[in-house]
């Protein structure tokens, strides 16, 4: 099991029954293949649907449904499309129960950058702010360094995507929930050490106890 998989097995463990969920472009997608069996949950995407499932199969692709990121994505019973000035009002209208978008940082106070790295092209900021400011939850899923750096840090070095703080972190090495204290590690990877994971954030974390073992969604307790 690679690593977006363990993220996006545990983030599938926050979904709950009757629920309106956005999934955020790349990793985030992956959250729609796992949902446990028991729960029904309307994901949603920023360009227009409400109510689409995993990718398709391969020959099976349709270009007209596509997620926020161009991603294929398949429109399970009951799906509805609508346009971007729609998508939006229900996102800035408070109507979203959960979001999960990917993160290039997330700082000690638990603020989150990920729509642009100074001096790249970037064709926009997409929905990102509006999802952080608008949906009730806020679960960000990312991989927990990148090419050797930590992802999670003291400080912000990127453009800030919102003032608000977020819900939830979901890395492969563990689960980390922003407070008013600050990021208090609440669990570990299967096999990590709370050394590795300290060792590894650029941030300090807090500790509760004994952290216990994140858990994930395996594959018999998958919806059908």
């Amino acid at each position: 099991m690679d690593s977006k998989e363990v993220i996006a097995r545990r983030v599938a463990l926050e979904l709950r029954d009757r629920t309106l969920v956005n999934l955020g472009i790349g990793l985030p997608t992956l959250v729609a293949c796992y949902v446990p069996a028991g729960i029904s949950v309307a994901f949603q995407s920023e360009n227009g649907i409400i109510g689409f499932g995993e990718p398709p199969p391969d020959g099976l692709e349709d270009p007209y449904l596509t997620d926020a990121g161009g991603g294929y994505i398949s429109a399970l019973p009951g799906a509805a499309a609508f346009d971007s000035a729609t998508s939006f009002a229900l996102i800035r209208g408070g109507h979203l129960d959960m979001t999960v978008l990917g993160g290039l940082q997330v700082d000690s106070s638990g603020h989150l950058a990920n729509w642009m790295v100074p001096g790249k092209l970037v064709p926009g900021m997409g929905g990102a702010m509006d999802l952080v400011a608008g949906a009730k939850r806020v679960i960000v899923a990312m991989q927990h360094t990148a090419k050797g750096q930590p992802k999670i840090v003291e400080a912000l070095t990127l453009p800030p995507t919102a003032a608000r703080r977020i819900s939830l972190i979901v890395t492969e090495l563990a689960v980390i929930e922003p407070t008013d204290e600050g990021l208090v590690l609440r669990e570990r990877a299967p096999g990590v050490s709370v050394d590795t994971v300290v060792a590894s954030t650029g941030a300090k974390l807090l500790l509760d106890g004994d952290t216990p073992t994140m858990p994930i969604v395996s594959p018999e307790r998958v919806a059908a």
